[in-house]
């Protein structure tokens, strides 16, 4: 049996981002494979990223999805996977975590619930590929 991940706010976005197809193919992929095998889980921070993240305006002046388009595809990702949400342990981990490792505040925050819950892949672009934070392995999965 395949071992659960936890998927960072930047692969759901890139699903709708047709600006990267590598990228868009790649994050379409992920989310397929892991609704399939259960092997996707969303921190609801992520969650909330994207809805803010898709409907913000991008270079070309348009967002990448309406907030009602967000909203529903918000409601998708609560209803396919296992959403983590936080509580207090959690949040003393992150804030331990920030100290420890030098991360920013969200991406300590991002990598408290895969260490919380016993993840042991955090999905990001936004983490050092291959590096370890605790028992927690970042793996970019847009490096080819």
């Amino acid at each position: 049996m395949a071992v659960a991940a936890l998927v960072d706010t930047n692969v759901l976005v890139y699903r709708f981002d047709p600006r990267f197809p590598a990228k868009q193919r790649r994050a379409n992929d992920i989310l397929r494979r892991g609704l399939a095998t259960d092997t996707v889980r969303l921190p609801h921070q992520a969650v909330m990223e994207f809805v803010a993240a898709v409907t913000r305006r991008i270079r070309t002046g348009a967002a990448l999805l309406s907030p009602d388009e967000a909203r529903r595809e918000a409601e998708e990702m609560l209803s396919q996977f296992v959403v983590l949400y936080p509580n207090e342990a959690l949040l003393r981990l992150a804030l331990r975590g920030a100290a420890a490792y030098g991360l920013a505040w969200f991406d300590a925050h991002l990598w408290a619930y895969a260490e919380y819950y016993g993840l042991a892949e955090l999905w990001s672009e936004d983490f050092q590929h291959g590096r370890r934070y605790g028992t927690v392995r970042a793996v970019n999965p847009f490096v080819s």
